[in-house]
Parts: C-alpha cells; sequence; structure tokens
C-alpha cells in the first residue's frame, strides 16, 4: 500500500488544531470529523484503516464520556482499525483505559507533529501486515473448490472427477455452455494439483485478435514484425512449471493449431522470429463451450489436437439441470452480495425460490450472479423476491423415464429438495416427506447424500 493511498481519519473539535494535523498529514488521503456522529459517519464511508482521535468531544469536551463512546462504537464497527488517542496533559490514566478497550496507542498533548506522524506511520505499518496475514491465512484455510457449490449430482460428480484428475498432469479439456465455472473448476484443477505454488496462466482464444494470439502464446523475438520492439515472454513460457488455461480453444485459428499441437506432443517451443527451441514443463487444460465433435466435422478443429487436449474430458452440467443446486447456489451468492452490498437480507421469498427453480437460466452461473447482485440491490424489505430478481414464476416439465430410473430420480430429489428447504435438519426434512428419522438415515445413506453439506454452515 503506498502512503498516498493510506485513509486517515482525524476526529478534533479544535479548528486550530485539526487544520495543523491535516498539514501534517497532507500526504495522506485525510478525512475530519468533529463529533462521534461525524466520525461515524465517516467511517462507514471511507473505512480508514487509521484514525487520530481526541478524547475530549462535544457535547463535553472538556469530559472523556463522548470520546470512549465513539472509541467504542468505531471498533465495534470496524474491530480491524488502528485507533490512536489524543488526551490531555498527564491523563494517563484515561490513556490507559482507551488502551484496554481496544484502541492501539496513545499521545498526550501538546502536539509534536514529528512524533505524532512516527506513531501513525507506525499504526499504519501494523495494519498493513495484519492485513496481509490474514489475507495469507484466508489461503491456507481455503478449499480448493472454494467457490464451487456442488449440491446436485451432476456437480458432485463433477468434483469427484475434478479431485481425482488434478494430481496428475494429464491434459484435461473441460465442457460446458457460458457461464458455467469452467475457469473456476480449472483453477480448482491448478490448486488441488502439485504445481499449485506455481503460475496459473488463463488465456482465452477467442478473445484476442487472430494475428495477435501466436504472440500471445509463443512470444515473439526482437525485430520479428513491426512493432516488436523488444523480446517478449509468451503465456505458455509464462507457465513454466505451473498450469496453463486456455479457454475456448475451440476459436484457436486452423494455422495456429498445428503449432499448438507441436507444443503438447514435444512440450517445446519456438518464439515467433527465434530459432531456438525451448522447453517448458507446464500442465495444459482447456475449455471450450462448443461442441468439438461438429467443430470437427466442420473442418474448423483438428481432429488430432482434440485427441491431444482431451486426454481427459469433463461435461460441466448446464444451471438448469442442477435442479435443488441452484437454491444452495443462489443462497450461496445471497450472503455473498449482502456482504459486498452491505444489506442485511435474510432470504429469499417463497415466489423468489418458486422462480429461482423454474426459470431455465440460459445464462448459467454467471446470470443467476447478476440477478442475485441485483436483486440485492432492488430490495426494500428483509427478504428478495421475484420481482427484485426480475423473473416470474413458472412451471417446468417432467421427463419421462424408465419406471426404476424415475423412481429412484423421484425419491433422491425429493430428499435433496427437502433437505435443502431445511437447511440440512434432519427431523424437520423428515416431517416434510412424511417419513421417519431412520428412514430418511437409511435414503441419505442409499443415496450417498450428506445433510451438513446442505446445512447453513456449509455456505460459505
Amino acid at each position: 500500500m503506498t502512503e498516498q493511498a493510506r485513509k486517515l481519519l482525524i476526529v478534533e473539535d479544535d479548528p486550530g488544531l485539526l487544520n495543523q494535523l491535516k498539514w501534517c498529514f497532507e500526504g495522506y488521503d485525510v478525512y475530519t470529523a468533529e463529533n462521534r456522529k461525524e466520525a461515524i459517519a465517516e467511517l462507514r464511508r471511507h473505512e480508514p484503516a487509521v484514525i487520530l482521535q481526541d478524547l475530549g468531544l462535544p457535547p463535553k469536551p472538556e469530559g472523556v464520556e463522548e470520546g470512549f463512546a465513539t472509541l467504542a462504537e468505531t471498533l465495534k464497527l470496524a474491530p480491524h482499525t488502528k485507533v490512536i488517542v489524543v488526551t490531555g496533559n498527564g491523563d494517563q490514566e484515561n490513556a490507559l483505559s482507551a488502551i484496554a478497550q481496544g484502541a492501539s496507542d496513545f499521545y498526550e498533548k501538546p502536539v509534536d507533529t514529528d512524533t505524532l506522524k512516527l506513531i501513525v506511520d507506525r499504526a499504519f505499518n501494523i495494519s498493513e501486515l495484519e492485513c496481509e496475514n490474514r489475507r495469507l491465512q484466508s489461503q491456507v484455510n481455503e478449499s480448493p473448490l472454494d467457490g464451487i457449490v456442488a449440491a446436485s449430482e451432476g456437480m458432485l460428480a463433477v468434483c469427484r472427477m475434478i479431485e481425482k484428475v488434478a494430481p496428475t498432469d494429464v491434459t484435461t479439456l473441460l465442457l460446458g455452455e457460458s457461464g458455467t465455472g469452467k475457469e473456476l473448476l480449472a483453477r480448482a484443477l491448478h490448486r488441488l494439483s502439485p504445481r499449485a505454488d506455481k503460475k496459473f496462466v488463463a488465456i482465452n482464444c477467442a478473445a484476442i485478435p487472430e494475428n495477435l494470439l501466436e504472440s500471445e502464446l509463443f512470444g515473439h523475438e526482437k525485430g520479428s514484425f513491426t512493432g516488436a520492439h523488444k523480446q517478449t515472454v509468451g503465456k505458455i513460457e509464462l507457465a513454466n512449471g505451473g498450469t496453463l488455461f486456455l479457454d475456448e480453444i475451440g476459436d484457436m485459428p486452423m494455422a495456429l493449431q498445428a503449432k499448438m499441437l507441436r507444443f503438447l506432443q514435444e512440450r517445446v517451443i519456438e518464439r515467433i522470429g527465434g530459432r531456438e527451441e525451448i522447453s517448458v514443463d507446464v500442465r495444459v487444460v482447456c475449455a471450450t463451450n462448443q461442441n468439438p465433435a461438429g467443430l470437427i466435422e466442420e473442418g474448423r478443429f483438428r481432429d488430432d489436437l482434440y485427441y491431444r487436449v482431451s486426454e481427459i474430458t469433463i461435461n460441466i452440467p448446464p444451471l438448469r439441470e442442477r435442479e435443488e443446486g441452484r437454491l444452495i447456489l443462489a443462497r450461496t451468492l445471497l450472503q455473498k452480495y449482502c456482504k459486498q452490498q452491505k444489506r442485511a437480507i435474510n432470504g429469499f421469498s417463497d415466489d423468489a425460490v418458486q422462480a429461482i427453480e423454474a426459470y431455465s437460466w440460459p445464462g448459467n452461473v454467471r446470470e443467476l450472479e447478476n440477478k442475485i447482485s441485483g436483486g440485492v440491490i432492488m430490495a426494500d424489505g428483509d427478504m428478495v423476491t421475484a420481482m427484485d430478481l426480475g423473473l416470474e414464476v413458472g412451471d417446468e416439465g417432467a421427463v419421462s423415464l424408465n419406471l426404476r430410473e424415475v423412481r429412484q430420480q423421484a425419491e433422491s430429489k425429493a430428499i435433496r429438495v427437502a433437505l435443502t428447504k431445511c437447511y440440512g435438519n434432519i427431523s424437520k426434512a423428515a416431517e416434510l416427506l412424511g417419513i421417519t428419522r431412520p428412514t430418511l438415515y437409511d435414503l441419505i445413506n442409499k443415496y450417498s447424500l450428506s445433510a451438513e453439506s446442505y446445512s447453513k454452515k456449509a455456505a460459505p
């Protein structure tokens, strides 16, 4: 974090001292407040990492009650904020009380700006170190499959394949419609692999112009073409030791496919304009939303390249086929966007639940994210409605199958839906299904389900 990006809130009711402090910290993003109400408003609006606060605040600046109340409210709203309290000369008792209540440091008047600047700088340094520590700790505690909500049978099967394939170096092809989370799964493959501590490099073959894609992938030497003013390392070489993710590989130009095939077979590349063969050790994961067989038939994709990139193929089901998984995913996304938007919303209304279950979701998870993000913003009460989501309630048709399959699928689906609606509570789910708890336990074991995965605690 640069000093210019550091946010400092100064809470001081003396205009002269306030101006002096603003001048002292002119290299920071400085915000000011003269009382508790203004201080809390500025805290909510700007979320400063450090606050410099006088203990003597209006309406009784000669006392410390308002200062302590401001300190308590500040730490309740933003417990990681570093608060430095400013006290009167010799008022060490109140200074120590403030430290005991959560202030990070104190300073006694009269103000010596050089000393105070050192104290504030130290507070910022500690704040930044703690922030980085929390970020690293969250990475350590994060599951490699975090962000992937697998409550439907189709997605559970996908996750099981990811866990089996990830430890190997086999080239993997992810097939799925746009918005189904292909890159998320590719990153999970990387995080679960022995290459997790190396780079994950992604490139979208459809987003880069054909005349630039070869250079982006393989790099180029200085002077190899007009505008090549320096040697540039390509994405493949950049991913050496790690994972290369080729998104929308179905859109790769035919002329480039032969060079890509040689790389996949030999694991060597040549930069454009270069003569040196460069060996690379990289795991390749590809993805496309198109039908590879159709592309091959149309002459738009080499069959030998397809066989090379599809040593393992993972088919990602669209959201409309995930049935009860839609509601669990929607609840997880609701928690995410409520936190981002700082909204206190309790859940979805009944009509919203029906709409989420009935809608076909042509845009898949990406569309669901957009709908819920907008719904959190539009909601007037403590529940997100179908109108907030911009959806209408409808019905889905049934699928006719073999009678035994119909019974098993219906039974399995009914159990998963009941567990979803009851957040994994066995007693309530059994009551909803009209069966006993032991019977429900037997059925859960029969269909390899887990009640815990449907509980509120299971959602990140």
